[in-house]
């Protein structure tokens, strides 16, 4: 029985240990006067990031953007870097776009013309 809780709890970190940094509930930046709170998560291999909350400079609203995927398979490269699609929900088009985790700040580029157009935002991690 011993064995087994610690078989467990060993399973527990493991577990927590595989989770990728950059998972978890981000702040945007403003874009046309509103930011959102987007979760990212595990979406196959890759991760995609949903918004949860939305909020504009008279606080929380219930924009129709809740629950859809802002970012779109981002795969990991290595050293926080991620490559994949942004949604822009202002204008309602897909980028090609990248991001780099460091720490609580994720910079995320969304592109055009094979990146000679780029858009960017630097997020911040809430939880």
């Amino acid at each position: 029985m011993k064995r087994m809780a610690i078989l467990a709890g060993l399973m527990l970190v493991a577990g927590a240990a595989m989770a990728d940094p950059v998972e978890g509930t981000w702040k945007t930046q403003p874009d046309d006067g509103s930011y959102a709170h987007v979760t990212m998560s595990p979406c196959g291999a890759n991760i995609c990031g949903v918004i949860a909350r939305t909020f504009d400079e008279a606080g929380e609203y219930r924009s129709p953007s809740i629950g859809k995927t802002l970012v779109i398979d981002m795969a990991p490269q290595g050293g926080g870097r991620y490559e994949g699609k942004v949604w822009r929900p202002s204008n309602d088009k897909s980028y090609l776009g990248k991001m780099d985790l460091s720490g609580d700040s994720l910079r995320l580029r969304g592109c055009v013309a094979g990146g000679l157009l780029c858009s960017k935002q630097t997020w911040s991690r809430v939880n």
